[in-house]
């Protein structure tokens, strides 16, 4: 099998946004008057978009939910802290940037498919020093549904010019999983991101893969699909 792009998942895969992410969270909690929270319970509420890491966040629980006023304020809290640290303490993973090489040696499209807002993808792109390396982003506010609805990942095989079957999705948690199968892609998965605090090796996909550098062996020389039964996307 010849495949002609990949389609990469942001928080978890590429970065490691939770520093930044742990410190917004943080400072609007305060706002509330509430206590911090630690940085690793933080990091079992990301990768199901901002709404509802603000939902956790103010909650303190990975199930919580507040009120949509008590939402909105939070939702405006949150970005100002956010867009004063966005970057500031992120880290590339290890195996990044020489995967986004070998891939692009491969002669493979490149697209960023995320669940954060536009409004933070590109400026931490460009902090990091990844964007060049895309030929398109999808964030979570592109459309009008976020993964793990398979629209994102549509989306983003419409924009590289390839269908569903020739593209990779490469990400940390069942959200992109869900959303890749549903697509009709090939999925790999990363054991180092976030995945709700959840092992992603519990997740049907066609490989854990140690870093983007060895997802780009696999793309090279691919594994036969698997059998499993469908993924049933969690609920957003």
């Amino acid at each position: 099998m010849s495949f002609r792009a990949v389609l990469i998942d942001l928080d978890g895969t590429l970065v490691d946004s939770v520093p930044d992410l742990a410190r917004a969270a943080n400072a609007m909690r305060v706002e509330f008057g509430l206590p911090p929270l630690p940085e690793e319970v933080i990091a079992t509420f990301v990768g199901k978009g901002m709404e509802n890491l603000v939902h956790r966040a103010l909650s303190g629980s990975l199930e919580g939910r507040v009120e949509a006023g008590r939402l909105q304020e939070g939702l405006r809290a949150f970005r100002a802290a956010y867009h004063a640290i966005n970057g500031d303490h992120a880290q590339v993973f290890d195996g990044v940037v020489e995967g986004l090489r070998a891939m692009k040696a491969q002669g493979l499209r490149l697209a960023v498919v995320t669940n954060k807002p536009g409004e933070f993808t590109r400026p931490l792109l460009e902090r990091t020093g990844l964007l060049a390396y895309f030929d398109e982003v999808v964030s979570g506010d592109t459309l009008s549904r976020k993964k793990p609805d398979p629209a994102p990942v549509l989306h983003a095989c419409a924009l590289l010019g390839v269908r569903p079957a020739e593209a990779v999705v490469v990400g940390d948690s069942m959200n992109d999983a869900a959303a890749g199968r549903a697509a009709g892609c090939r999925v790999l998965l990363v054991p180092y991101g976030y995945n709700e605090g959840r092992d992603v090796r519990g997740i049907e996909s066609d490989g854990i893969v140690s870093s983007l550098l060895e997802a780009a062996g696999w793309i090279s020389n691919p594994l036969p699909p698997t059998r499993a039964a469908a993924v049933s996307p969690p609920a957003f």
